[in-house]
């Protein structure tokens, strides 16, 4: 039932974009005025669910933790589908994306290292390829029964936990180099990126995993749960610190370079679509910050939990709605345009997160008996320290 659903939203989203191969990108509401708009909100919030995929990695392989590190294959799992979904969206809000061909080495002209687009492309495949290479192995290791051999691994765990940080520092560049869009164009934008990645990555994470634990033997112990809500809790911190601290930078000695800021936080002219978005997305991570900050709270399943979604929902808006479009509002020239996604982006983005739970379900389906000891080399009868061993209550 669950890949059916998954299916449905999938043939749906294809369908759609072959109608916007068709007319072009006219069948969305991006402009002249306004050139990035849902898709790629979608891809800067997927790149830190991406690089959040270290918050598992450096307790489980650094520290060496037993219970995280029975659960990390499922957090490179997710940071491969985040990755793959982001690559997507870029190639959805590409008008002609059978050009991607001028990239490739020796028959196009690849840019490197002068285009910040080129880093982009550069350190997200990087980052699929690392995780990839690190999860088939250990993988493959515990299908034939033998234990990974560190030396073998670790290095490369290493070189993908500060590539986790790449990418969304290079993501964040990608904005701050635009010295003709106020709102990016700061130093503060890299830090904020990762800080709202540390807190909606691990918040995805919990809820996946606590998900996993009930529809499976897999075992996810509660103190990984509660590591993610604290890593998410003090992240959520230092996020909404940096968001009051850009606040009053742009507002105590207000000018002209704080008119995006304006039309944001407080309308412009009388246009105040995104006002909305952007103070319920505050006020999510506000109450989410308050649960997790109180001990009784956020030890509590159900309030827990509330604050996981209510992290993901506000760092989806403020990295959306709340970074993307209004750094387009209002153009160097003063005009203001009211960016609102179309139908067609709505129905392709559906589509390509139905393919990202699909990849992901795939994935786990594969990786849950290997890792469980039910599917081994030679190995019929299930392993003696099998998954349900540590059947959760």
């Amino acid at each position: 039932m669950w890949v059916s659903f998954l299916l449905v939203f999938m043939i749906i989203g294809i369908l759609v974009y072959f109608y916007q191969l068709s007319n072009g990108l006219v069948v969305t509401n991006m402009t002249n005025q306004v050139s990035w708009g849902f898709y790629i909100s979608n891809f800067t919030f997927l790149v830190g669910v991406a690089a959040a995929a270290i918050m598992l990695a450096v307790p489980a392989y650094i520290f060496d933790r037993k219970d995280i590190k029975d659960v990390v294959l499922m957090g490179d799992t997710m940071a491969v589908t985040a990755v793959a979904m982001a690559i997507m969206f870029v190639v959805v809000d590409l008008g002609r994306p059978d050009r991607i061909w001028h990239l490739i080495p020796a028959i196009g002209k690849f840019h490197f290292p002068e285009s910040l687009l080129a880093w982009d492309v550069v350190v997200l495949n990087g980052y699929i390829l690392l995780n990839l290479a690190i999860s088939s192995y250990i993988l493959y290791q515990h299908y034939h029964g033998r234990e990974p051999k560190r030396s073998r691994y670790f290095p490369i765990v290493l070189i993908a936990i500060f590539w986790a940080i790449s990418i969304h520092t290079v993501t964040a560049f990608l904005y701050s180099s635009n010295s003709g869009r106020p709102m990016w164009n700061n130093a503060m934008l890299a830090p904020r990126f990762i800080a709202s990645a540390f807190a909606s990555g691990p918040a995805i994470m919990a809820l996946g995993l606590q998900i996993i634990r009930g529809m499976t033997n897999y075992p996810v112990s509660q103190s990984v749960i509660n590591h993610l809500a604290i890593v998410t809790s003090i992240a959520l911190q230092v996020t909404l610190f940096f968001i009051g601290a850009e606040i009053f930078t742009e507002f105590y000695n207000e000018g002209e370079h704080a008119a995006s800021a304006r039309y944001l936080f407080l309308g412009l002219h009388g246009h105040t679509a995104l006002t909305p978005w952007i103070w319920t997305a505050i006020a999510l991570l506000l109450l989410a910050m308050t649960i997790f900050m109180i001990h009784r709270t956020r030890k509590n399943p159900v309030f827990m939990n509330i604050a996981f979604i209510f992290t993901v929902i506000g760092i989806w808006i403020e990295k959306g709605m709340g970074l993307v479009i209004p750094g387009f509002v209002p153009t160097p020239i003063g005009e203001i345009y009211e960016y609102a996604p179309s139908i067609a982006e709505i129905m392709i983005t559906l589509g390509i997160w139905a393919f990202g739970l699909l990849f992901f379900t795939v994935m786990a389906k594969a990786a849950l008996p290997i890792q469980c000891r039910y599917m081994q080399k030679n190995s019929d009868p299930p392993h003696p320290e099998a998954c349900t061993a540590f059947k959760p209550d």
